[in-house]
This record gives C-alpha cells, sequence and structure tokens, in this order.
C-alpha cells in the first residue's frame, strides 16, 4: 500500500476503504508518511469530501492512534460532555457538579485555552493551589471518591488527531465536516465514558456561524457515537452573544459560583439543565428529561452542587474557600466602566469581538508559550434586545494595564450595535439532536 495511491483515488473522488485508513493514520502517527503527501491528502478530502463510513472510519483510526482510557473501574456508567467552544462559556463549572450531585460519575479531560480566553483548566487555576497534574490510578480515586474529576489531555490521547490539526491549521483545510467532525470525536471516544453530550455552538462567536452547518456537524457526530457504540446527544446553542455575562478566567468562575448559588445567568443555568438532563437520562439516573431535569434543579436548590464543587477543588488541591467567598478569586487592580454612548436597544453583538477583548487584557494566550492573567476581562451588563441609555454602564472591564483597558474599551464598543427600534429576544437553545432525529427545542 503507498500513500501516493490513495491521494489520488481520493483526488479522483473515490472511497477509502477501513484498511486503507488505518494504513495512513498509523503511518502518518509513526512518521513513516511526511507532511507534505498529509497535506495533499487532507485538501483532495476537503474538496471531495468524504462518506459517512469513511468519517467512523478515520474517527475509530485516529481514537485508536494512542491510549484508550479504561475507566472500568470507576463505579457507574460515565457521562462526558464536548463544548465545540465559545466566549464565555463556563459550562462545565457549572454543570459538572450538578451531574455529580445527581450521582452521576463525571470523569472528564479538559485543555487549557489558546486564543481569546483560557480553557476550563486555566479557569479552575483561579482556584489557589488547583492541580489538575495526577496519575490516571488518582484520576479514577477521585471520581469514584468525590464524583467527579477533571484531569489534563495527555499527548497519548489520539496523538494522530493533535498531528492532523495542527496540519490542517496552516493548509486551511480545518473547515471540513468530516475532517471537524472525526478530530472532536476521536477524542471523547477515546476518553472512554458512556455517554457523550455535545453543546455545539452556532453564531458569531461559534466555530459553526450558519445554523445549518452547526446542525449537519451535530448529526454526523451523534451518528459517529452512535455506530461507536455511545449513547450520543447534540445540543445546538446560540453564541450571537456570550454565554452568560462574564468573559475572562476568574471572572466566568465567579458567574459559575454565583449560578450555583441561583443568582447567576438564566441562560447559563438552562443550558446546563438541558445538557445534564441528557447526561442523567444516559446514565439511567432517571427515567426522562423531565425528571432529570427536577434533579438536577434541586442540586442548586439545596446547595448539592455547590458542596460538590468545593469538595472537587479541595481533592485536586485548590483552596475550596474561594466557592464560598468569590473575593478569595483573583482580582483586578483596575476596574473601568464602559458606558453607552447614545439611546437604543442591543441589536448585534460580534461575540468574536468580544473574546478579543479579554485577549488583548490579558486573559487569553496568542502563544503556547503566553501567560494568561487570571483576573481580568468583562462582565456585560447589556444584551441582545435589552434597551439602553446614553451614559449608562453596559459593561465592566477588568485590567492590569490602563493602556490594554483603553484599546480593549474601543474594541468593545465597536462591537456592539444599537438599533433606534426595539429587537425581538432570540432563541438561544435551538435543537436537540439524538439518534432517532432532530427536534426543535
Amino acid at each position: 500500500m503507498r500513500m501516493y495511491d490513495l491521494i489520488m483515488k481520493k483526488r479522483n473522488g473515490l472511497a477509502l476503504t477501513k484498511d486503507e485508513i488505518d494504513f495512513m493514520i498509523e503511518g502518518y502517527t509513526k512518521g513513516d508518511i511526511p507532511d507534505y503527501q498529509m497535506s495533499a491528502f487532507m485538501m483532495a478530502v476537503y474538496f471531495k469530501g468524504m462518506n459517512e463510513e469513511e468519517t467512523s472510519n478515520l474517527t475509530m483510526a485516529m481514537a485508536h492512534s494512542g491510549d484508550i482510557i479504561d475507566l472500568s473501574e470507576i463505579k457507574g456508567l460515565k457521562a462526558d460532555k464536548h463544548s465545540t467552544g465559545g466566549v464565555g462559556d463556563k459550562t462545565s463549572l457549572v454543570l459538572s457538579p450538578m451531574v455529580a450531585a445527581c450521582q452521576v460519575p463525571v470523569a472528564k479531560m479538559s485543555g487549557r485555552g489558546l486564543g481569546h480566553t483560557g480553557g476550563t483548566i486555566d479557569k479552575l487555576e483561579s482556584f489557589p493551589g488547583f492541580s489538575t497534574s495526577m496519575t490516571n490510578q488518582e484520576f479514577i480515586a477521585h471520581v469514584n471518591r468525590v464524583g467527579m474529576a477533571i484531569i489534563g489531555q495527555t499527548a497519548d490521547l489520539a496523538p494522530a488527531d493533535k498531528k492532523l490539526y495542527a496540519l490542517r491549521d496552516v493548509t486551511a483545510t480545518v473547515d471540513n465536516l468530516s475532517l471537524i467532525a472525526s478530530s472532536i470525536m476521536s477524542k471523547k471516544l477515546a476518553a472512554g465514558s458512556d455517554v457523550i453530550v455535545l453543546d455545539v455552538k452556532t453564531g458569531s462567536g461559534a466555530f459553526m456561524k450558519r445554523e445549518d452547518e452547526a446542525v449537519a456537524l451535530a448529526r454526523e457526530m451523534v451518528r459517529i457515537g452512535t455506530s461507536a457504540g455511545k449513547e450520543t446527544v447534540a445540543i445546538i446553542s446560540d453564541m450571537n452573544q456570550p454565554l452568560g455575562y462574564a468573559v475572562g478566567n476568574a471572572l466566568e468562575v465567579k458567574e459559575a459560583i454565583d449560578t450555583l448559588n441561583g443568582e447567576g445567568s438564566k441562560q447559563l443555568l438552562e443550558l446546563c439543565l438541558t445538557l445534564g438532563s441528557y447526561m442523567v437520562t444516559g446514565t439511567k439516573h432517571a427515567a426522562n428529561v423531565e425528571e432529570a431535569r427536577a434533579l438536577l434543579l434541586k442540586t442548586i436548590e439545596d446547595k448539592s452542587a455547590l458542596k460538590k464543587l468545593a469538595e472537587f477543588v479541595e481533592a485536586q488541591g485548590g483552596d475550596a474557600r474561594a466557592v464560598y467567598d468569590t473575593s478569595l478569586l483573583p482580582k483586578a487592580s483596575i476596574v473601568m466602566e464602559i458606558k453607552a454612548e447614545e439611546d437604543g436597544f442591543i441589536e448585534k453583538i460580534e461575540t468574536e469581538e468580544i473574546g478579543m477583548v479579554s485577549l488583548i487584557l490579558g486573559g487569553g494566550r496568542e502563544t503556547k508559550e503566553s501567560e494568561i492573567d487570571l483576573s481580568v476581562g468583562v462582565v456585560m451588563h447589556k444584551k441582545i434586545s435589552d434597551a439602553v441609555k446614553a451614559g449608562e454602564t453596559i459593561a465592566t472591564m477588568y485590567g492590569n494595564d490602563l493602556e490594554k483597558l483603553q484599546k480593549a474599551k474601543e474594541r468593545f464598543l465597536s462591537a456592539i450595535t444599537l438599533s433606534k427600534t426595539p429587537v425581538p429576544k432570540t432563541t438561544f437553545i435551538k435543537w436537540i439532536i439524538t439518534a432517532s432525529g432532530t427536534t426543535k427545542y
């Protein structure tokens, strides 16, 4: 078998067999197939596409290119959640303790952020002393004892995907349905959970800008997960404005804690209730989503989810006092109020630009080596359809450098479009996609 022949076969629009895909992924992971040949193949896929069988085979080949995490020592069915990413997405910080408080084991692998804001692990490091460094046995022990644990992704988890993604990123071949779906699902399948719930974002701050593209990606990932024997569900949610109000690491942690106290963003809570309902039902801890939703709401009302977050933080070396006293989280030295320049209604928010505001302030990474400032960011006070008056505070910005704050303020104001007439509210959760079909929420 030669890589040259596989490139030509795909260039001519023909489907590859499982053996051919396995040969290619194994050879590329080992370094036997050079970047220039894999680049040519990726471009052929970009233009000619892959069928469902090829996409599934590619996913499984990448999943098996490294370690498949064995979670069998964790009692009961395990659930995992994946988000396609967005601005202000602190869902895991709220959802995981809620689900764990419903007796569902949450064994989660998360990453650091590269771009406008930190990843889940960066946000968790807002708790002084928090660490995700542990052995697999310690990870499993934490889940069995506490009900949840979050560990950093290892280099041995789907290494083929890491190599392929880096190559796609510099060869303009990221934006292909089969390649996106296989990239995400290879990591989820290798991570070992029994139930996979996907939060697929759509809108100006999402990877999938158009709703129809988000639905197509979600359907493909649900199909892959189901064919691999995992109960898989996808939720399509809006990212035409930041999720919740806070964007920035410690600020998002505070908002997550507020939500667990029943005082945070209603949209964030609604998303967690929806995602969590499928995690709870999928692991057989509730008969249906209505029953699961009631169980999850109870964890907010009786503060058991908040307590679970504190147990989790303490178990991983963090200062759990910050769960009950958020003034202990990192704080910026300068606070700047951003005021509306005219009357109107918020018509549009360029969400990706709000993410860039956080990056300018120091809340994200421009390179892998960049140091994140956990204390900085922006808290919005107005969202789409809200009325504003000239001189009214529409956001509060937190930073440690006045020059950066001024640049961030200009960027923020340019990202907001006002209308003179009232703007209708948009639907936040749009679709639920299961193995049996697609349902409007």
